[in-house]
């Protein structure tokens, strides 16, 4: 899919698919820098910026130049979290100033969107997301290919989003986009490259085929039981390699379009999943208790048929089947409600509450919705075509 060689050449290259590729970014500071709230996160940046700003001034006044940086800043986990990168910057001076504009919202788990503060001052390793996803506006045409990263300790995964991705949203996520842009949203470039394109296109003989169709065809085969199984140990060591699959049928490329429109409607339903129909579950009330749409901790019942989501409701009927689509040891499911609770940092003291004001019934229709997208996910992966005794390998 990608090499660190092509990454630092200049121009056209050959032997990859995608010309770049990034971590997810690593903020070092989830806690401050990551919340499900807008507002709780504006007011905790703000926070911190200020404080750090004001290290930086007795920086600037300290009378024993000579000083050590980590002797002299106050480490207080209630009023920052310093880092290594950060403190540096404090070194050379460097002053902080709070935006909402770098404000941005990212996929903090999978099907976990979160805010981030999105800054090159504050955020420890932005990678070239910046160039990835530059502002908001690129969210709208964008996709990125995240993938479990080397030396994953879970079973390989992947997940495509419109957002930028943290660093664990899977495993080390590695994230191949199909576009990359100037910083300031200007100058998209495609980033597969034309390489690619005219090895595709030779092997199936079929020049209809676009740089989509291959960004599908990649995610759709990523999926594949088979694929995965057999280069499982390769997938914890290098980034994944991807073969042609057999040609089947009458038509050359009719192994090839199987995949792609499979990966096309993967992606349409794990980028959208908030706009999926609401599977049906029964809702089972506690009797004399008041309606209730916070969540706590949401837990599943021991047949995992049942999500206790609080004291006043319990939802039943959940599918045995939605909880095959996983993302490395846990379904879907299992990632909201690990994700959707409650929580408050220790260090810091910050709140992490993912409920809505505006909209009480989210995370509920949340699960309805991901429901949705894990039985069509199954149903599509079990539908792929065959990858055949022997998968051809790219020259």
């Amino acid at each position: 899919m990608g090499s660190r060689e092509a990454k630092s050449a200049k121009g056209e290259v050959d032997d990859v698919i995608f010309k770049t590729y990034s971590n997810g970014v690593k903020t070092n500071r989830d806690a401050w820098a990551c919340n499900f709230n807008r507002n709780a996160l504006t007011e905790n940046m703000e926070r911190m910026i200020d404080f750090y700003n004001e290290q930086v001034v007795k920086w600037e006044r300290r009378e024993e130049r000579d000083t050590n940086v980590d002797d002299f800043v106050t480490s207080d986990d209630r009023k920052i979290k310093w880092s290594s990168s950060l403190k540096q910057k404090l070194k050379r001076r460097q002053i902080a100033k709070f935006s909402e504009t770098k404000i941005r919202r990212s996929l903090y788990r999978p099907f976990t969107k979160s805010y981030l503060y999105f800054d090159r001052m504050i955020t420890e390793r932005v990678y070239i997301f910046p160039s990835i996803f530059s502002t908001p506006d690129t969210e709208a045409k964008n996709r990125t290919i995240c993938v479990s990263g080397l030396g994953s300790s879970k079973p390989f995964q992947t997940l495509i989003t419109e957002r930028i991705p943290g660093l664990d949203c899977l495993e080390k996520t590695q994230c191949f986009p199909f576009y990359t842009y100037d910083e300031d949203g200007k100058n998209r470039r495609e980033n597969i490259t034309d390489w690619a394109l005219e090895q595709f296109r030779e092997h199936y003989e079929d020049d209809a085929i676009t740089k989509w169709d291959i960004f599908h065809y990649v995610y759709g085969l990523l999926h594949h039981p088979e694929y995965r199984e057999r280069y499982q140990a390769n997938l914890k060591r290098e980034l994944p390699r991807i073969p042609f699959t057999p040609d089947t049928g009458s038509e050359s490329s009719i192994s090839f379009w199987g995949f792609a429109k499979a990966g096309q409607r993967l992606s349409e339903i794990h980028v959208g999943y908030e706009d999926m129909p609401e599977y049906p579950l029964t809702f089972i009330e506690t009797p004399d208790m008041p309606l209730n749409w916070r969540v706590e901790k949401m837990r599943f019942s021991k047949d995992k048929k049942q999500i206790m989501y609080n004291d006043f409701l319990t939802l039943d009927g959940i599918p045995p089947k939605a909880l095959a689509y996983r993302l490395g040891n846990r379904s879907a499911l299992e990632w909201i409600i690990d994700q959707y609770r409650g929580k408050e940092d220790k260090r810091s003291g910050i709140i992490n509450d993912p409920n809505r004001e505006d909209d009480p019934q989210y995370i509920v229709k949340l699960i309805q919705k991901v429901i949705t997208v894990s039985l069509e996910s199954v149903e599509i992966v079990e539908s792929l075509p065959a990858v055949g005794d022997k998968i051809e390998e790219g020259d």
